[in-house]
């Protein structure tokens, strides 16, 4: 479970990367964040390795070399390639964790896993990374405050889409399940959504404020609450697919 978290949380650092101005933020910031994205899938490498099929290894492999030649070439500052390299991680680290989903789900239940998986690393990802980027108004005060808005907007946009995949996802199960009836699963949803949705959703707006008045500090200390509710909320779901197979 560990492995799919890294995995996933790599990869929606990946998709981030595709939503800053690159010409506003320090080239440290770049080099930090695909170190951090080469930590993640090591991780993630040395999880699912013995179960991998040979492309996802590969897949894995080229996420761990592409992500390492990001971090070099932002150490270059801005050279040439380094705009370039942002993608090539963000494409690697999708197709690998798509072919992750459908190499465990071959059924009819692949389409529901990728959706569920995709929409979870999208979210964990742009929480991570707007936390981040808030961060560098620390040690940068005067920069632009365009990086942060767009990371709020992309926020807002990704924890909606993942509130409605787990609202089809709870829509499905309770057709033949009742939420009347108490067990693990029942007592596990309030926390998952309370922790996952509510408290993020209520926590980005007050960010939203924030940044508006541009308190960076205030607004990257309410992002760190945000990144803490996502995490518990996305490991619940994690385990309540484990233990249902439905998306919540």
């Amino acid at each position: 479970m560990l492995a799919v978290f890294c995995l996933r949380l790599a990869c929606g650092l990946g998709i981030a990367l595709l939503l800053l101005p690159d010409s506003q933020l320090n080239p440290r910031f770049y080099r930090a964040h695909f170190l951090t994205i080469l930590g993640l899938s090591a991780c993630a490498t040395a999880g699912i390795w013995q179960s991998a099929d040979g492309l996802l290894r590969v897949l894995m492999v080229a996420a761990l070399a592409s992500s390492s030649l990001g971090s070099l070439v932002w150490s270059l500052d801005r050279a040439p390639a380094a705009r370039l390299v942002g993608p090539i991680v963000a494409v690697v680290l999708v197709v690998a964790l798509a072919r992750f989903c459908l190499s465990r789900n071959l059924d009819e239940g692949a389409a529901s896993s990728l959706i569920d998986n995709l929409s979870s690393a999208a979210l964990l990802g742009i929480a991570t990374t707007a936390m981040l980027v808030g961060h560098s108004y620390l040690i940068a005060p005067a920069m632009s405050i365009k990086p942060l808005t767009r990371m709020l907007g992309a926020l807002a946009l990704a924890l909606a889409i993942r509130l409605a995949v787990a609202a089809v996802g709870l829509t499905s199960w309770t057709r033949e399940h009742s939420l009347a009836k108490l067990d693990e699963i029942t007592l596990l949803l309030p926390i998952r959504w309370g922790l996952g949705f509510v408290a993020p959703g209520i926590l980005a707006y007050m960010t939203w404020q924030t940044a508006k008045i541009r308190s960076t500090q205030s607004a990257t200390g309410i992002l760190y609450v945000v990144v803490i509710f996502c995490f518990l909320g996305e490991l619940i779901s994690q385990l309540l697919y484990e233990m249902t197979g439905s998306v919540f």
